[in-house]
């Protein structure tokens, strides 16, 4: 009967498939990545640190990608899809549908942790989600209050905002760095020709790409890497409650982990292609190049024959050695 049922439910459009993968890969990552830094920030640290939520977010994206990369090949990142399309590797017409899936889902994530950690919801949800009065761990910790700035703010729970010794064209250079080196190593990853690896290994080296990441480069703005997964949320705080300020903040900060990652994401893209995947193809090789490479592969590689004269050859030569000093004793 199962059986039956999901095979009624089975959906027969490709793209519509692909979509619905990242949007839960996306979802998923979201939920778990989101999900930590709202249990520290409510907690006051008690029940976590920095460290927890790099983990969180590491794991939140291995665990999206095992989900997403039978079906769509687990982008999860606007970035990501666009520098595939730009290395051939994947339809443009595809591109703006991963985008939304990526930005729906981000979005969906966002609010559900807000509904885990926050009971009143806002009146634009009342149609769309259960609403419920219950005083829960955002209220408590703010005081009423949705912030964005300040020891009470709870905004940064879902998206990103500059710290305060970071100017505007720090953060640019932030994300445009940041992003430069983490779709390099993805590619990097990706490349079967630089050593191929296991099956399954691959979602776990992008949490750990993630994790090496968070530690090493989190303090300046808190690492977007991908504009779906910092837009989706920072719309999602904006309908919900905590209002205008979201685009405010930082002096407008909002776009740059919007436009900055797009200019990252090819510069790493470009550069993994010009330094290290051009120079896997074969040096084309002039007539007589190539007729010494055969030339050379036959001495070092002998066929099995060859190989068994030369033996033979070598056995005899003590005997022919004695013959011809034989030979010349008698001359």
């Amino acid at each position: 009967m199962m059986e039956t049922l999901l095979r009624r439910c089975q959906i027969r459009s490709q793209i519509v498939r692909e979509c619905i993968a990242e949007f839960l890969g996306l979802y998923i990552a979201v939920l778990i990545g989101s999900g930590a830094a709202a249990q520290v920030v409510t907690s006051r640290g008690t029940h976590g640190d920095y460290l927890t939520i790099q983990l969180g977010s590491a794991l939140g994206a291995v665990f999206g990608i095992f989900v997403a990369r039978g079906v769509s090949g687990a982008h999860l990142n606007p970035v990501y899809s666009l520098s595939l399309c730009v290395l051939g590797r994947h339809p443009w017409k595809k591109l703006p549908l991963y985008s939304l899936s990526h930005l729906v889902g981000a979005f969906l994530g966002a609010a559900t942790v807000y509904l885990q950690y926050y009971g009143k919801i806002s009146t634009v949800f009342i149609l769309i989600l259960i609403l419920s009065f219950n005083e829960y761990a955002i209220q408590t910790f703010s005081g009423g209050e949705l912030l964005v700035a300040g020891p009470n703010a709870t905004a940064g729970i879902f998206c990103s905002y500059p710290a305060d010794h970071l100017s505007f064209w720090g953060g640019l250079v932030d994300q445009v760095v940041a992003t430069a080196l983490f779709l390099l190593c993805c590619v990097a990853l990706e490349d079967q020709r630089n050593g191929p690896l296991p099956d399954g290994l691959h979602p776990v080296l992008v949490g750990a790409l993630i994790l090496t990441m968070g530690v090493s480069m989190g303090s300046n703005c808190g690492f977007p890497l991908n504009p779906a997964r910092d837009l989706g949320p920072r719309l999602f705080t904006f309908v919900a409650g905590w209002g205008e300020e979201v685009f405010k903040a930082g002096g407008g900060w909002w776009w740059v982990p919007i436009v900055a990652p797009f200019v990252g994401g090819l510069l790493g893209t470009l550069t993994y292609e010009l330094l290290i995947e051009a120079h896997h193809q074969t040096t084309p090789q002039s007539p007589q190049q190539e007729q010494e490479a055969v030339e050379l592969e036959e001495v070092v590689f002998l066929k099995p024959e060859t190989f068994y004269w030369v033996i033979t050859v070598i056995s005899l030569m003590p005997v022919l050695e004695a013959g011809e000093e034989a030979s010349l004793a008698i001359l």
